[in-house]
């Protein structure tokens, strides 16, 4: 068994241990240090984050010694207990003794890794001591759900480097020891998917086919592709679920198994298929009590302090943030009729929210609920600046999805504290339905922007449920226009809409303002009302604004 399982699930020493040699290297300080870490944050000089307790902070863009040694001082102060820097990591004096001073482990990133791929595989490493909730649970002898530890004892067994990949060959986890196989292996890990140019020929070989019929080891001769890219076989396997093929293991070999080890893989099939879906099983439970838990502070009932508390949010101002798909600006072909479609959106959109506001504030809690994911975000400075943070954040998160998820968004109102959070969901949820029903001109939104609409559209919703129909001065205009195919209904609203500037009224109707002005006087004797009088202008463009004229 290796030695990493002896260690806390997430310390920083696991970390160097599953990701080191290949992505990682240890450039100064001790990574030995007791107790899990605490998160992985992203830093940001314009906007300094806040960092949970024991906190690995990825230094993205941080290159100077000067640059390094302000940031170890900040860290230090904050109880970080390491900092990722692209390799090579500048080692002076200085930078090793603000280092020794602040207690933070120097790690460099190795060239050509991309900083997400970092980060997505340090949360494959951080999640696995959370599947499933106990950690005495095992599958096969390994904790369970981590795949990195699995990677490790099938390398064991098989005396080779080994990937477990998902059916897209996307890297899930790796063993150590990849420094011992080709140059094509480093690629894939660094890159965290195969090169294209050997999926393809893996494609064309039969390799992706022969592995979806069997359940037996696939051997597969190195691929010649002029840079002595891929020069030692590969062994792989799929790994499968009832007729569910789930994903593959990968070993670089010398050549073809034992007929001992060919069995030893076979097996470590079927633990894999374990402990992958264990990972699925305890991802959609997480996120269902999230979900239950992020509903129940939002609706301020009897278990919100219950709630909050478990989301770890008690005792701090909050805002409450709403991202909705927006099915209007979908992609023509996209499939939006397709309700499973719609839910597998909203489901990508929600995670995708989460993981963004992680990277701003490490507290914060996202969830889908009803179609829209929430976030509560904890107040990031000044009270009277935190919505127009918020709309910010919002925003930024809009600009990174594009239109691969077309999205509205809302901000509620800052509360300080649990008796506020049902208020600013309403507000969140009315701001929402004025982005989606009434204002296509714009995508993010707050409710002291949108009140007068909000207001408008419950109105309508309140004279829908009555029944209510046109009556008076509205009433006699439309049983005119039926009656003689004119269009008073439609000046008077293009009147009211442009203020009562009959150019502008006109224009928008595309009639000559002396022919306006006639329809115009005709409304005032055919629906019997002063256009004069103030009152009788507002209850008639509530009419219209409510609908009732039908259009």
């Amino acid at each position: 068994m290796p030695t990493t399982s002896a260690r806390p699930r997430a310390s920083l020493g696991r970390v160097l241990d599953d990701l080191g040699a290949t992505l990682l290297d240890l450039a100064h300080g001790d990574v030995e240090h007791e107790g899990e870490l605490g998160g992985v944050v992203i830093h940001d000089p314009l906007d300094q984050p806040v960092l949970p307790a024991r906190a690995l902070v990825l230094g993205v863009g941080v290159e100077s010694s000067e640059q390094v040694v302000a940031l170890l001082s900040a860290l230090g102060a904050q109880g970080a207990v390491g900092v990722v820097l692209r390799a090579p990591v500048v080692l002076t004096d200085d930078v090793r003794t603000a280092a020794d001073a602040a207690g933070v482990a120097l790690l460099g990133l190795s060239r050509g890794v991309p900083w997400g791929h970092l980060a997505e595989m340090l949360r494959s490493v951080l999640a696995a001591g959370d599947v499933g909730g106990g950690e005495t649970e095992s599958l096969g002898g390994l904790p369970s759900g981590d795949l990195f530890a699995v990677a490790n004892a099938i390398a064991g067994l098989l005396d080779a480097p080994v990937t477990i990949e998902d059916r897209s060959s996307r890297v899930l986890a790796f063993s150590g020891r990849q420094d011992e196989a080709d140059p094509s292996r480093v690629e894939t890990i660094l890159g965290r998917q195969v090169p294209a140019r050997y999926a393809r020929h893996l494609q064309e070989a039969g390799v992706f086919r022969a592995l979806m019929r069997s359940d037996e080891p696939v051997f597969v001769e190195p691929i010649a592709d002029g840079s002595q890219g891929f020069t030692l076989p590969r062994v792989a396997i799929a790994v499968r679920a009832g007729d569910e093929v789930l994903g593959s293991i990968w070993a670089a070999v010398p050549g073809p198994l034992s007929a001992e080890r060919t069995e030893a893989l076979r097996e470590a099939a079927g633990l894999v298929a374990l402990h992958l879906l264990r990972v699925r099983a305890g991802a959609d439970v997480q996120r269902r009590v999230r979900a239950d838990l992020l509903s129940s502070a939002l609706e301020g009932g009897p278990g919100a302090p219950e709630a909050l508390e478990r989301l770890g949010l008690t005792g701090q101002p909050l805002l409450v943030l709403g991202i909705a798909y927006d099915e209007r600006h979908a992609a023509p072909d996209d499939g939006d009729a397709d309700p499973a479609h719609l839910v597998h959106e909203r489901q990508r959109l929600s995670d995708a929210f989460a993981l963004h506001l992680a990277a701003v504030h490490p507290r914060s809690a996202v969830a889908e609920i009803g179609g829209v994911a929430y976030g509560l975000l904890p107040l990031l400075g000044p009270a009277d600046q935190g919505e127009t943070s918020a709309v910010r954040i919002v925003q930024d998160f809009r600009d990174r999805v594009g239109d691969r998820l077309p999205t509205i968004a809302a901000v509620g109102p800052v509360t300080p504290d649990l008796s506020g959070l049902a208020h600013s969901r309403s507000s969140v949820d009315r701001s929402l339905r004025v982005l989606r029903e009434g204002r296509a001109d714009r995508r993010v939104g707050r409710l002291d922007e949108l009140q007068a609409e909000a207001l408008v559209l419950e109105l309508r919703d309140l004279a829908a449920a009555r029944g209510d129909r046109p009556s008076g001065a509205l009433a006699r205009l439309l049983d005119y226009d039926r009656r003689h195919h004119s269009t008073l209904v439609a000046t008077l609203a293009a009147w009211l809409d442009a203020f009562g500037d009959v150019v502008a009224a006109s224009g928008a109707v595309f009639v000559h303002p002396n022919t306006f002005r006639y329809r115009l006087r005709r409304v005032a004797e055919v629906a019997e009302v002063d256009l004069d009088d103030p009152d009788q202008r507002f209850a008639l463009m509530l009419q219209l604004k409510l609908g009732l004229a039908g259009g």
